[in-house]
């Protein structure tokens, strides 16, 4: 099973790589539009800025990737920033940035004493939820100052049929999402030690 990584230069790439390689995929790291669209599962990883990551994604025609792979139900797993692009729009210092739009929903800062949310926190998962599988009650490793903190899929009048894990870092906010085909998480699952393992294996079962 292939997977491609999103390289739209942002972020250290190599270490999702080699904790999806543990997981026995093959991994590749490109931006070439045809493995993109063909690869089993695609990864959007980011890191930094909402607007500078959204620069990068326009340049390598991401939204449309993402629209035509999810239309043929092909999975998508976006970390961190890669999670908070497919929202509909980033607010950060009173810029507002267009997202992928993949769902409803606004990134903000986060109200918290101390920023960025960066280390270890527990999550909230769904009961029903196949990416959180055997980690429900683990610690995951966050690094960000933004997230999104309500979740109402309705709103583009789509079946509100995700499921939704959240975690609370001064506000509550949305800390993973499995809908269909397109999954994603707000922590660093290849730099969660052996709980972030298990949820890339959990994943790329799903291919």
């Amino acid at each position: 099973m292939l997977i491609a990584i999103l390289d739209y230069g942002s972020g250290n790439l190599r270490s999702a790589q080699r904790a999806l390689e543990r997981t026995g995929a093959q991994v590749v790291i490109t931006a070439d539009y045809k493995t993109c669209l063909e690869a089993g599962g695609l990864v959007v990883p980011g890191v930094g800025a909402f607007a500078a990551c959204m620069q990068g994604l326009i340049s390598v025609r991401a939204g449309d990737i993402v629209d035509r792979r999810l239309a043929g139900g092909r999975p998508v797993l976006g970390i961190c920033i890669g999670m908070q692009v497919l929202f509909a729009s980033g607010n950060e210092h009173g810029t507002m940035t267009a997202g992928l739009g993949q769902w409803p929903g606004e990134v903000t800062e986060l109200h918290a004493d101390v920023l960025p949310h960066m280390g270890w926190n527990t999550i909230e998962a769904p009961k029903n939820s196949a990416l959180f599988t055997g980690v429900e009650n683990e610690r995951f490793y966050f690094v960000h100052s933004y997230a999104v903190n309500t979740w109402d899929l309705r709103e583009e009048g789509r079946l509100p049929s995700a499921q939704v894990t959240w975690a609370t870092y001064g506000d509550r906010f949305v800390a993973a999402v499995e809908n269909g085909p397109l999954t994603a998480t707000q922590f660093h699952p290849e730099k969660s030690g052996d709980a972030g393992a298990h949820l890339l294996a959990n994943w790329t079962r799903t291919l």
